[in-house]
């Protein structure tokens, strides 16, 4: 028993650095995409491109593999059988949005700005869709606590913009991740469902990057067809990172959660996000922008507000006990 408590004690910390040093991962894939869409100067050309390089990465590791190819195969039988609500089949739309707002917002914004932003979307998504029941077992009431949450979501989101806010294009800017982090609420649970309906979690990621790959790609060859755009290919190999991070992001989390829950997972991976952020605007000025003090204070409320909104309402734990009992 003793043994335990003493694993535990040393585990459970290491498992929070390790989710910190994975969300980390995030601004990382933002500060690589942002840059990107800054040398292609559009953020949609910067979004084909990263979801590309992942798409070739989930392809080889699917077709690599007889059972995954065959649960792929089996995608539009499932879309026709009408099982789940066919919404959950376009949740790469969602990844699409915050890609995209990377490649044309992050450079401009500086990636702490960015990723604040993002995260108080997804904070306010994450209570609407918890209140309408998506992507959960059971509905949760909106409490103090988690309308708090949502308050302070938005309070960081004015501090990390206050510094530009004579400047309305990057205001405007500064509405894009958070209208992705706002769609992106509700993608979790699209890919769980399609993952649940087609056994594989690797097929749902590979599913979710051809849909925001075809999504951007259309857009960008009907702009093409157009003549709206010209842009210059990237021309370093590092430009191609951003759709491995994002996936690597996601590897890691999947093991992780198994260690720390889905709470303190939460918190921890948003806390590495955030510090991530500001490291890179710090330490790497050429892929962020300059930090201030009210970047800094917005950063540490979106993790208040995040860490406030995760806490279940304790009605939520009566009607769990309840569904129990009735089972």
């Amino acid at each position: 028993m003793h043994t335990n408590k003493a694993e535990k004690t040393v585990v459970i910390p290491l498992l929070v650095l390790c989710t910190i040093l994975a969300g980390m991962l995030s601004p990382m894939q933002s500060a690589v995409n942002g840059q990107v869409g800054k040398l292609m100067k559009d953020g949609n050309a910067s979004a084909v491109v990263s979801f590309g390089s992942g798409l070739v990465v989930m392809a080889i590791i699917i077709l690599a593999r007889h059972s995954t190819r065959s649960q792929f195969a089996s995608i539009p039988k499932k879309i026709k059988s009408h099982k789940i609500p066919w919404w959950n089949w376009l949740a790469g739309c969602c990844g699409a949005m915050v890609v995209f707002s990377e490649g044309a917002s992050a450079s401009v914004l500086g990636v702490a700005t960015f990723q604040t932003t993002l995260i108080s979307g997804m904070v306010i998504s994450g209570l609407i869709c918890d209140r309408l029941g998506i992507g959960v077992a059971v509905k949760q009431p909106l409490s103090f606590a988690r309308i708090l949450g949502a308050i302070l979501a938005i309070a960081a989101t004015i501090l990390v913009v206050l510094p530009n806010w004579s400047a309305p294009k990057v205001i405007a800017l500064a509405i894009l991740p958070f209208l992705a982090g706002l769609l992106a609420g509700w993608q979790p649970a699209g890919n769980s469902a399609v993952a649940e309906e087609t056994g594989s979690m690797l097929v749902s990621i590979t599913w979710n990057f051809i849909i925001g790959f075809c999504v951007l790609g259309l857009a960008l060859v009907v702009r093409l067809m157009m003549g709206q755009l010209t842009f210059i290919f990237p021309d370093h190999w590092w430009m191609f990172l951003g759709g491995p991070l994002g996936l690597l992001s996601i590897a890691l989390m999947a093991l992780l959660v198994r260690g720390l829950g889905l709470l303190l997972l939460g918190l921890a991976s948003t806390a590495g996000q955030l510090i991530g952020s500001l490291l890179i605007d710090w330490l790497l000025p050429q892929f962020g922008t300059q930090i201030y003090f009210v970047t800094i204070l917005g950063a540490l409320v979106a993790l208040i507000g995040a860490g406030i909104a995760m806490i279940p309402s304790a009605k939520k734990d009566v009607d769990i006990e309840t569904l129990a009992g009735r089972k």
